[in-house]
């Protein structure tokens, strides 16, 4: 079967089996492995990415689904300013940088804060339940959240009073 879709940007095509999941299809045929293919069930969130606007487990997501659809994997996420807000505001609550959960820690976050400009703890934490970080404390995660949005809110002043 052959499918079009748009991978971080870039409009793309594969040649694949309809049930062939998303996971598979990023690390095989576009060498990203960013996402991490751990449990299959959707349970842990190592193999989060962005599908279309929503944060997915692409271990779930089968081949037929990608028509048409935009993905943003970690790895196309990372080369956004959102994403630098992020990394500093975990870097300052020492939220530990893992190759196991970031994608789902760094989208998950990103998530949150395209969707709220003011968050609350339980919010947060919330958000997370999706997440099975063993590397950083829930504290810690929730303390890099709230760290992140004010870095962006301040990086998003600071643009518009340059402009």
């Amino acid at each position: 079967m052959t499918v079009h879709f748009v991978l971080n940007g870039e409009d793309v095509v594969v040649h694949v089996e309809p049930n062939q999941r998303l996971i598979d299809i990023l690390r095989e045929e576009f060498d990203l492995t960013g996402a991490k293919s751990a449990c299959h069930s959707g349970f842990c969130g190592a193999c989060t990415v962005i599908f279309n606007n929503t944060i997915s487990p692409s271990c779930l997501i089968p081949a037929f689904r990608l028509r048409g659809a935009k993905i943003t994997t970690i790895e196309g996420f990372s080369k956004s300013e959102e994403y630098k807000d992020i990394i500093k505001g975990f870097k300052k609550t020492g939220v530990k940088n893992c190759a196991y959960c970031n994608a789902g820690k760094i989208l998950v976050t990103e998530s949150l804060l395209k969707r709220k400009k003011t968050l609350t703890r339980e919010e947060i934490a919330f958000a997370f339940d999706s997440i099975k970080c063993r590397c950083t404390d829930s504290e810690s995660l929730i303390n890099g959240v709230l760290a992140a949005a004010e870095i962006r809110e301040r990086r998003q002043k600071n643009n518009a009073r340059n402009n």
